[in-house]
């Protein structure tokens, strides 16, 4: 699948995820910056992947891509779009030739020419013959992503697969294996290589007949939909900052009323898009915990930029920067980001809250959730009933979700504007639940 055709994609599903099938055609096509056209045909793309990768959905839910996303999505302990990702680094004719190879190594070692025989023999009609140089290209993408590996020997060199890991256990070495791959994948970020690894030790469990996974001990109901088609654009940016080299990238900030715009390449067919083109160089990435969202800090004209994952496509690599002057800009970062809550580099403010502790229960949760979310923050008070917790942050905006959420466990007594912004919002709040 082109590039451009997943960035398209990755948006699609989340506007689907976001409205639920609310917009009709139209407004679902406008929203997303794309024609009619082109949404009937990427959701046909869509149905297709669904029919091929989602076998255990009832047949009624396989016929409407929007109907699996509104009424499985939520309700299942496997994340649906993650099947985007199954289907979404190579086009048409790559999935089936990598298919043929990988099922041609599954049992025994082969030449490049062996194999090159293969596909020529089994390659549908409609599609392309690879020659011997697309399949050493492919051979060499294999073994670089550690899924094949090179027999020794001499030439010419033998290829099979690499699975010798999943070969050697138990079955119960196995599903032990599965269920802590599984803990990790919902648990931590970046998640989606371990889903696609939990995948692939289903698939062995099944062919060698283990029993483990009748019922599985760990169901996780909801997952943040941009945590997941964000990672799309991880490795590209972590590659990037890896090699001190600069992007390009089509922005759409959150207000944007558009999320989306083709490159077209008929210029009778341009038209103005409301993203803009970014020139940058990143510097780091952050993942808010709280909203489940990813975000770049980069480097660029002016200063210091923040952007929100969600909202780029089409990033293209550009050329390297001097490694001393990219090592000075991160220090810069580091220096605004020392109290930063998240990413905020606004001025520092000291922060000081009371908590109360719960009556009758022990231990005193709320403490333990205060140490450890609390970051750098500190207890400087303890009393019988409560204690006062201080922290130095640039600002206050990105940490006051948090104090919100311990509700009447907690008071903010400092500063005096953001006290008075808690009341107001919990008079707000009251007024809500006030009787009719």
């Amino acid at each position: 699948m082109a590039k451009e055709s997943f960035d398209k994609e990755i948006q699609f599903l989340r506007l689907l995820a976001l409205t639920s099938g609310a917009f009709n055609r139209q407004q679902f096509a406008e929203r997303l910056g794309i024609s009619v056209h082109t949404f009937d045909k990427t959701l046909r793309r869509l149905k297709d992947v669904v029919g091929s990768l989602q076998q255990q959905l009832p047949k009624e839910q396989g016929k409407e891509l929007s109907d699996t996303i509104r009424y499985s999505y939520y309700d299942s302990a496997d994340p649906l779009l993650l099947f985007l990702f199954r289907a979404k680094s190579v086009k048409e004719s790559e999935t089936e030739r990598l298919s043929l190879l990988l099922g041609a190594m599954q049992g025994e070692a082969l030449t490049a020419m062996e194999l090159l025989d293969t596909c020529c023999g089994a390659m549908p009609a409609n599609l392309p013959m690879p020659d011997e140089k697309t399949i050493r290209s492919d051979l060499k993408y294999l073994e670089e992503v550690g899924v094949i590996r090179r027999e020794p020997g001499p030439r010419p060199y033998r290829y099979r697969i690499q699975d010798q890991l999943v070969r050697s256990l138990s079955d119960d070495e196995l599903v032990d294996l599965y269920d802590f791959v599984d803990v990790m994948a919902n648990t931590q970020v970046p998640s989606v290589q371990g889903y696609l690894l939990r995948d692939g030790l289903k698939k062995q469990l099944l062919r060698t007949g283990g029993g483990g996974l009748a019922v599985e001990p760990f169901l996780y109901k909801y997952h943040y939909h941009s945590r997941i088609l964000d990672e799309a654009h991880l490795f590209t940016l972590l590659h990037a900052i890896r090699r001190c080299r600069k992007v390009e990238f089509l922005y759409f900030s959150p207000k944007s009323e558009k999320s989306y715009a083709s490159k077209n390449t008929n210029p009778l067919f341009e038209r103005e898009t409301e993203g803009k083109s970014i020139h940058t160089l990143p510097l780091r990435i952050v993942y808010d915990h709280q909203y489940g969202r990813w975000y770049l800090l980069a480097h660029g004209r002016e200063g210091l930029r923040k952007y929100r994952m969600e909202g780029l496509t089409q990033i293209v690599e550009h050329e390297d920067v001097d490694q001393e002057w990219y090592g000075q800009k991160q220090a810069e970062l580091d220096a605004k980001l020392r109290y930063s809550w998240l990413i905020d580099t606004g001025p520092a403010v000291r922060v000081r809250a009371r908590f109360f502790n719960p009556e009758g229960s022990e231990p005193n949760f709320v403490m333990e959730r205060v140490l450890l979310q609390g970051q750098w923050g500190e207890i400087v008070q303890e009393e019988e009933h409560s204690f006062i917790y201080e922290i130095t942050v640039n600002g206050f905006t990105e940490i006051k979700p948090w104090l919100r959420s311990f509700g009447s466990s907690c008071e903010v007594l400092e500063p005096r504007q953001l006290r008075q912004e808690m009341i107001t919002e919990w008079k707000e709040i009251r007024a809500y639940y006030e009787s009719v």
